[in-house]
């Protein structure tokens, strides 16, 4: 056995300086043509040589797409400890996971998944009853590929609508069945996106959706108004009435929701991805029209409840970290409103259950959860477990009780139930994880970034750990569209924290962690300030010796892809290692794509004027390429990401191959049957995460 043991290690030590010298030459990337093609803006002419690639259904760009994932195949298979680290991944991933539960008629239900299942199962029980299969996604598709995005019942819980994603597409098919014994009611509803189910009654229910081209065709123009029908069951899909939307009224985003009590409906539409106006109709009024409450795109609005014809709205307007008003449903116009819950320095979101006000804040960019009766009246604050992210609570107004989940960058996301009445709360589902969080800490700390601004930023690592500048070290971060990163659990992370290494997150600016203020001060002509802070939490890391450039990854997706796109066509020597996932590269072009036109609130548009122009042509990390020592990089997309289209990462791949010039590897890793992150299968998460974990130990030079 010892000699079998030396032998293996051997081995090993063999392929780690084979594989490590194979590092020192640069990669035989595949041949990939150019096209003298050229687009003029105000004046300056900006070649494109890779628009060929936008075209994913061409042979051609097949053909590159293959001989691309051979290639980062070939070079991730070399890595020796590619299949142990796989190994302790699925190890690590296979534990039951559990969603909190949710009452629907009769049954309670609850997602669980025993471990390595594609799909997490829907199941549900009769009071303390033996739990019984509801919907399993997992005989969907025979690859697992197929999954449920989603699932609306009637107010009796008699019927539900329920959506289906297909290799991770935006675009859905709806099924209606009747839950008693899951019997199909009328037809599919097909090609519908960006939608929910609005259920009034149990005849049927209204949905949104865009005109789907005919072709195939990734471009935004044949797609771009979304459109709200009602659909009333027994009918055809084709007889579906439009109530509101489309050439009538152009709008980008439409949703619809009813209130609790069936008695409104509720419509948000919007043009961009920031604010909404907000519409209502009194559905206990025959004949009723669908009025107009808020009338401005600057703003985001919804309805939380109502209480008879007192609506309930958090609302923005005026009010940048969100309030809570009233009013009569007969004259909901702004001027009308008044508060309920005001605005406060932290950033509010809420939800309703049990006849109480669960006002939801963040503080730092972590949860602290305060209840309050329906006349606004402060009741408690709810206990949580520790400092991290709480989200949950609503529920229907008979409940007793509400659920929620909590957890942190240490603390895997447990279920706990609330007594509504007391406040107390219970473990209702623990995690089964293999992770001791006491071997783990985590810690805020607040760096200046450029322009003096302080950035919030958890950096999490196991306790004991020397700060010498050589921990291997993965910076995420997105800085975009309003979203808050929070505190939250990642089982993937084992992987790098049980080695030594260090997981750190920065709330940028872009993000909504301090509200709108905090939105705006990176969006636009000030973009450029989400880049900086992302630079200045690397620079901070550095120098306080939690890491150093040659143990350092940065990395993020989507509008993080970008983030991480921009940093390192800016500043190549910041890291060892980069790693944009489905980013939006093209920023000249990104509004020709899908749903790209509704994210100009963020970035702008070309077209705009010349100086926003001028501003996106100088950090489009597409364009922004030029012949360099660029990090070890791994792109990664998918070849349904109907989103962010995969011609971004396409095209940001192959030009960052052409001006490489050292000899870090440039790869990009295509998932097929895939989309932008939603709906993939258990392997696919599990190998994309492992692939990512190799890339960067190996490219440290770290031994796993």
């Amino acid at each position: 056995m010892r000699t079998l043991t030396c032998l293996s290690a051997a081995v090993l030590l063999c392929s780690f300086a084979c594989a490590q010298q194979m590092n020192n030459q640069k990669l035989n990337y595949p041949a990939t043509k150019k096209v003298d093609t050229i687009n003029t803006y105000f004046g300056t002419a900006v070649p494109d040589p890779y628009r060929w690639l936008e075209d994913d259904r061409a042979s051609d760009t097949k053909a590159w797409v293959q001989a691309e994932n051979k290639v980062t195949q070939g070079y991730l298979s070399q890595i020796p400890y590619r299949d142990a680290m796989h190994k302790r991944l699925e190890q690590l991933w296979n534990y039951e996971k559990y969603s909190a539960p949710f009452k629907e008629g009769k049954y309670t239900y609850f997602y669980k998944n025993d471990g390595l299942q594609s799909q997490s199962v829907l199941w549900r029980q009769i009071g303390e009853g033996a739990p019984e299969v509801f919907l399993d996604p997992n005989k969907f598709s025979a690859d697992g590929t197929t999954s449920l995005q989603g699932i609306n019942f009637t107010k009796d819980g008699s019927m539900a609508a329920y959506q289906l994603s297909e290799g991770g597409s935006d675009w859905r098919k709806v099924i209606v069945i009747k839950t008693g014994d899951k019997a199909i009611v009328g037809d599919t509803l097909t090609d519908i996106k960006f939608s929910g189910i609005a259920w009034q009654g149990n005849e049927g229910f209204y949905y949104s959706s865009y005109d789907k081209p005919s072709n195939g065709s990734q471009l935004s123009g044949l797609t771009q108004y979304h459109k709200l029908y009602y659909h009333h069951l027994g009918t055809p899909q084709s007889s579906d009435k439009l109530l509101f939307g489309g050439e009538e009224t152009k709008r980008r985003y439409i949703g619809a929701y009813l209130t609790e009590d069936e008695r409104f409906l509720v419509i948000t539409a919007a043009n961009e991805t920031t604010g909404n106006e907000l519409y209502i109709r009194d559905l206990s009024q025959p004949g009723s029209q669908i009025i107009k409450v808020v009338d401005n795109f600057d703003n985001e609005h919804s309805v939380l409840d109502n209480v008879g014809s007192t609506l309930y709205i958090l609302t923005n307007l005026y009010s940048p970290n969100f309030k809570i008003v009233t009013v009569d449903a007969a004259n909901p116009k702004p001027i009308n409103w008044k508060d309920l819950i005001p605005t406060t320095n932290n950033v509010l979101t809420a939800s309703t259950g049990g006849g109480k006000i669960f006002a939801e804040y963040l503080k730092d960019a972590t949860s602290f959860v305060q209840q309050y009766d329906m006349d606004g009246k402060p009741e408690r604050t709810i206990a949580l477990p520790s400092v991290g992210t709480a989200a949950g609570f609503g529920t229907k107004k008979e409940e007793k009780e509400t659920y929620y989940t909590f957890t942190s960058y240490v603390y895997p996301p447990t279920i706990f139930k609330l007594d509504i009445a007391t406040g107390a709360s219970t473990v209702y589902k623990k995690s089964g994880v293999q992770f001791d969080p006491d071997q783990f800490e985590s810690k805020q700390v607040f760096y200046p970034s450029k322009d003096g601004t302080k950035i919030p930023m958890i950096i999490t690592y196991k306790k004991g750990t020397v700060l010498n500048g050589k921990n291997p070290t993965l910076l995420y971060a997105y800085g975009g569209f309003s979203i808050s990163l929070t505190p939250a659990f990642s089982t993937s992370n084992i992987i790098l924290l049980e080695h030594g290494g260090i997981y750190a997150v920065p709330n940028l600016r872009g993000g909504g962690e301090y509200g709108e203020k905090w939105h705006k001060a990176g969006i636009k002509m000030k973009k450029q300030n989400v880049f900086d802070d992302f630079i200045a939490a690397a620079q901070y890391l550095i120098k306080h010796k939690y890491t150093s450039k040659d143990y350092l990854a940065i990395s993020g997706g989507s509008n993080g892809g970008l983030l991480v796109g921009a940093v390192m066509t800016q500043q190549p020597d910041l890291c060892k290692v980069a790693l944009p996932a489905v980013g939006v590269m093209d920023m000249l072009r990104y509004n020709q794509f899908t749903a790209g036109a509704g994210w100009s609130y963020d970035y702008g548009t070309a077209e705009d004027s010349e100086d926003m122009f001028k501003y996106l042509y100088q950090y489009s990390p597409y364009h922004a390429l030029k012949p360099n020592n660029y990090p070890a990089t791994m792109v990664t997309t998918a070849d349904h990401d109907d989103r962010v289209v995969p011609a971004h990462s396409f095209k940001f791949a192959a030009r960052l191959q052409e001006y490489q010039q050292g000899t870090a590897p440039v790869l990009i890793r295509i998932e097929t049957k895939a989309g932008h992150g939603a709906g993939q299968s258990t392997e696919q998460v599990i190998s994309g995460q492992v692939d990512k974990w190799a890339f960067m130990f190996w490219n440290m030079g770290i031994q796993w």
